[in-house]
């Protein structure tokens, strides 16, 4: 039988392209790329805006940075807390890691009026306030030896205190919301994220520490935080 030409064709380009396309994670995971890049403008906003000139000289040294753009907090007498962000390690200077996908949040009892919209950028200074994030669930104030930080817009804090922080963060906040705090919140890693963006095998550490995967679409906020 005499093969078309074309279906002959066609076929050998499929069977190069196949391994190609499976080589390469698509960039065109719109739900986690969209995350990706809401964190490189918080990020931006952040660290070069005019509201948070202490956040730059954080910056300088740090060993990581997790960006939440946006913790939506809200509710009456039972206030409740979600997000999600994406952690980045420096491995040498202007030599950032991909960023990893972690969920956020938290549960407080108190008295809570209205809602609010948190956008928040933890510094983290020091090696043992990574660890302390990539070892487990992380919890804010409940984490032995690892001091946090809380200033920025929309919170009360003590600036004078971050200087000798494991953990600083800055936030700003829309909308009224009495009451409410980062203590208490939690940071689980999400590797079933992880894995839909970089591809199957994909875990928190293999992404920021042993930089395993990649993903094109992580280069712009990789470019920025170079810079830093």
């Amino acid at each position: 039988m005499k093969l078309d030409r074309r279906t002959v064709l066609a076929g050998t380009a499929a069977a190069f392209a196949a391994p190609l396309i499976s080589a390469v994670p698509a960039r065109a995971d719109a739900k986690r790329q969209a995350l990706v890049d809401s964190s490189l403008e918080s990020a931006r906003k952040i660290l070069t805006g005019k509201d948070y000139p202490d956040a730059a000289k954080y910056i300088q040294g740090a060993r990581g940075v997790l960006i939440v753009p946006e913790l939506v907090q809200g509710g009456l007498i039972f206030g409740l807390a979600g997000g999600r962000g994406t952690l980045m390690a420096r491995g040498a200077p202007s030599d950032w890691s991909p960023p990893a996908f972690y969920a956020m949040g938290s549960g407080s009892v108190g008295l809570q009026i209205g809602a609010k919209v948190s956008e928040v950028v933890f510094i983290i200074k020091t090696e043992k306030g990574l660890q302390a994030i990539l070892d487990h669930r992380f919890k804010f104030g409940a984490e032995a030896g690892v001091a946090l930080a809380i200033v920025g817009i929309g919170v009360e804090g003590g600036s004078t205190m971050a200087g000798g922080a494991d953990i600083i963060a800055f936030a700003s906040s829309q909308g009224l919301f009495a009451g409410a705090s980062l203590e208490g919140s939690y940071l689980d890693p999400d590797n079933d994220w992880n894995a839909l963006y970089y591809g199957n095998g994909a875990n928190t550490k293999s992404i920021v520490l042993d930089r395993r995967f990649t993903n094109p679409g992580a280069e712009p906020i990789r470019q920025f935080m170079a810079k830093w």
